[in-house]
This record gives structure tokens, sequence and C-alpha cells, in this order.
């Protein structure tokens, strides 16, 4: 993935053509130095000629460039009248990805986009023929290019108060992109980042700084792991319908280290009961790995071969905070198992609620809160309920039920809400509206959050973490449970057809 190119244009109306190339960038042979100027022999320009062949087109001058981007984004003042090529509506465009007509042949991918009077654009490399041309799907410098430019607009216009303030970070560009986006490969489209990282850097530096790397940590050693596990569940408590759970796992990392290249290994591990990790994506920095970590995935049939560990994750750290890695797993039981029933009697709903939190759980909650929508209907005018355990809370003009069960689950890890609901007329501009929950087809969605433990087991090793880098760092390592769409529909709705589509 990389960009051949980059522009920044200011939207001028009344000027010869419309705008004034504010900024431009490619990517030279020089040791990635930027010119002012569009050169002919840029790194990336001679892969884009090797992959496209004969397909190959050059990326202009700015002027010609410039001309061609404002006819195709209909800026031009004298660019009335309709022009085939261009306004048909065979040519409906919806992705601000543009084909342009320069000097007879067409420049492919240019993603543009006009924001705040400046437009933003940048030629994308493809890493193949362009003749037939691929499928945008393929080309995964188009949504680098977008996230390039995008991290250049939030830099100019985050916190900007005046064209002096503009100015400024537009001068400031140069250098933030040597450091963000070296040789047309995009590393961090956080341009702040860069800046801020520069207050970091070392006079001196004894070791010869990486190119990717733009600054150095000075202060106390720590390194911080916190493990995010989200729940995923669906629930009907109805015959034919198999009831589905997901874990959707997160280690995020933070790594306060002196020296230019410091090296850390974290291990995460299970306990021998604990569900295997799967579909483990990890991030650039992450230099070996064990295959069989890769292999794991959700797909396949699990079985007594599947690795559980421990999984060992080197990696040279960046200076901010990042995710290490991401994974799934299939753990045997949700968390809290569900029975909800929603019985129409003429103008009441009678509702009854069952949980039970299963016993291999933590029991010991920062939160847990069942919400009870009743969308489409009236405001609440009565409710008659009985608990056995929490407190429950009405929301009558938002025809909401609340039921806070607390920190803790009683001794009998089993709780019930039921009662009957009584509604007023619907006010078809304040009632929520909600296509899902129509008529029977009611759900109950519970939130919790569980802190110091995970579903999985997965935990990170304090005493296993690996630091070679000057000074002993101080280690800590948090966990939690946290739930994501947890439903549990009503067991007398008509059996359900898209709702899976929530887990995704």
């Amino acid at each position: 993935m990389a960009q051949r190119a980059v522009w920044l244009i200011s939207h001028e109306p009344g000027t010869p053509l419309c705008g004034t190339v504010r900024f431009s960038r490619d990517w030279q042979e020089d040791s990635g130095y930027l010119s002012f100027t569009i050169r002919r022999y840029p790194t990336v320009e001679k892969r884009a000629r090797v992959f496209n062949g004969a397909s190959y087109v050059p990326v202009p001058e700015d002027g010609p460039f410039l001309k061609a981007l404002l006819f195709e984004l209909r800026l031009l003042d004298d660019d009335k009248d309709f022009v085939e090529s261009r306004d048909s509506c065979s040519r409906i465009n919806k992705t601000s990805i543009y084909g342009l007509l320069i000097g007879g042949e067409e420049l492919w991918p240019v993603v543009a986009f006009l924001k705040n009077d400046m437009i933003y654009a940048c030629v994308p490399l493809v890493e193949q023929t362009l003749s037939p041309r691929p499928p945008l799907i393929s080309v995964s410098g188009v949504s680098q290019g977008f996230e390039f430019l995008f991290g250049i607009q939030d830099f100019l216009y985050s916190g900007q108060k005046n064209d002096s303030e503009l100015n400024t970070k537009l001068s400031q560009l140069p250098d933030l992109l040597l450091q963000a986006c070296p040789f047309g490969t995009l590393l961090d489209a956080n341009l702040q980042n860069s800046l801020d990282n520069t207050n970091f850097a070392s006079v001196t530096q004894p070791q010869k700084q990486p190119a990717w790397k733009t600054g150095t940590y000075k202060g106390k050693p720590q390194v911080s792991i916190s493990i995010t596990e989200k729940v995923k569940s669906m629930q009907y408590d109805k015959q034919g319908i198999a009831d589905t759970w997901q874990v959707v796992g997160t280690v995020t990392c933070k790594c306060d280290l002196e020296g230019i290249m410091p090296n850390v290994t974290i291990s995460l591990s299970l306990p021998t009961n604990g569900s295997p990790l799967q579909d483990i994506l990890v991030h650039p920095c992450v230099t070996s790995l064990d295959s069989a970590i890769l292999t794991s995935s959700s797909i396949d049939a699990m079985d007594d071969s599947a690795f559980s560990g421990p999984y060992k994750f080197p990696f040279t750290p960046p200076l901010e905070s990042f995710n290490l890695c991401f994974y799934t797993s299939q753990v045997p039981v949700p968390p809290i198992l569900g029975f909800y029933q929603m019985k129409e009697e003429e103008v009441q709903l009678r509702i009854t609620i069952n949980l039970k939190l299963h016993e291999s759980v933590k029991n010991n909650f920062e939160f847990c809160e069942a919400h009870i929508p009743f969308y489409n209907r009236g405001p609440i005018t009565h409710l008659e309920y009985k608990t056995s355990f929490g407190q429950l809370e009405v929301f009558r003009e938002k025809s909401l039920l609340i039921w806070i069960i607390g920190q803790k689950f009683p001794k009998s890890m089993e709780i019930s809400l039921s009662g009957t609901v009584t509604f007023g007329a619907k006010s078809h501009e304040k009632q929520p509206f909600d296509p899902i929950c129509t008529g029977e087809t009611a759900y109950l969605k519970l939130h919790f959050r569980i802190l110091d433990y995970t579903l999985t087991g997965c935990y990170a090793d304090q005493h296993s973490v690996q630091v070679f880098a000057s000074g002993k760092p101080k280690i800590s390592a948090h966990r939690k449970l946290i739930s994501s769409d947890y439903y549990i529909w009503n067991s007398k709705a008509p059996a359900p057809v898209t709702y899976g589509s929530l887990l995704l």
C-alpha cells in the first residue's frame, strides 16, 4: 500500500482555475525527501510503472491535474453545461474516487473530496494492471488514501481558529509527512502524534533512528497491558432455533521505554479449562509469531489439537498506545442465561423474565442492568410488577424499563421479574421507534461489565513480560469483560429471520 502523490488545493471561486495548489508532494528517490514540485522519478512512481505495465499513466504536473480535477468535481466557474461523459446517469459517483482525463489518457484512481474550502486529493498505487480496471475492493491503497487525507484534514482543522494557524500547520506538513508517511507508505494517519513525538527526540542519538519511528521516550519506564473482551449473545429459548454467542477480545498496550529500539515480549495465557483464542490478528510491530497462533480459526471445527497457548508476542513498540492483537473465542456457555416472555392481553402486556448467572462467571460486576424497551407503543401509564432482586426504573415517556441488578447476583444465581404494563395513546412525533421491536417481536438487552475478569480466562502474566531496554519498567496488567449486543428475545415471538445479523 502506497501513495504516488498528494495535493491540497484551496477552492477559490473567481480565480482563473477556481483553485490554487497550496501543497503538493510526491515521494522521491533521494532519501524520501518531499519536493514542492512533482518530480518525474519518484520511487512509488517507478513501482506504478512496473505494476501497471502498458496501462500505466504518469502523474501529471500541477496545472493539468488541477484543471482536470476541478472539471470532474464540477467546480469550474465556466463549467455549467451538461457534459455527457461526466454528468450522465451512468456516471453517478458515490465513492469520491475519480478517473481524470489528462492528455487523452485516464489517471485512475484519484481519491478526492472538498471540505472547508479545501480539496484533498491523492493518487494511490495500484499493484496490478489497470486494464481491465480492477474492482476498488482489491486496491488496498484506496482505503489508505482516505485514511491519509482524513488525517491531514483532522490535523489542519483540529483546534484551528484563524488563517494564521492554518498557514502555520501547512508549513509543518513537509516535516510531518516525512515522519508519518515516508516513501509514500502511511505509518500513522494521526499527524498530531508525529508533531507531539518530535518533542521527545534526542539531540544526539547514539544509534541510528529508524525512519518509521519519529522520536524516543524519556522518563520512567513502564509497560501497561489491557485485555478487553466483549461478549455478544442472541438467546431465543425456542426449539429449532439455536442460541448464539461469541467473545471478541482486544489486547491494548502502552510501552513507555527509553531507547531507540526497545524489544518487548508479552505472553497471553489461559487456565486449564480456558477457551482457545482464534482468528488472531496482530499489529505490524510484532516481529515474529508461532504459526499455530495464526492458523487457529473459528471456521474450523474445534478439536483436542486446538492451540491453547501460551500466546507469545515479541514486538518493538511504537510510542503511542496501540492494539497489540485482536482475537475471537467460542466459549462453552454465555455468562448470563435468560428467558423473556411477553403476552398481549387486551390493552396490557404481561411480561416474565428469568436471568441466571452461570456458576463459572465471577459474581462481582462493576454494573449490571437489563433494558426492556416497548418501542412503537404509547407512553407507559400504569405498571404493576414483582421482582425477586434489584430495582426497577420506569421511563414512561420513553416506554422503557431498566432493571438495575447491581453488582452481584444473589447466592442462588437466579433472579426474576414479572408484571403487567399498560400504555397510553401513541404519539408519532415523540415516541421512540424501532423497526425490529414490533408487536410480539420484543427483546431484552443486557448491559454489564466485570473488572479483572475475562470469559475465556485469558490473562497477561506480569512476571512473564520480557523487556529488553534500559531500566526496570513498572508492569501493570488489567482485564475486563463487557457486554456487547447481548439480546434475549421474546420466546413467544415468530421465528426470527434477520436478528442474527446483529452479531456482526
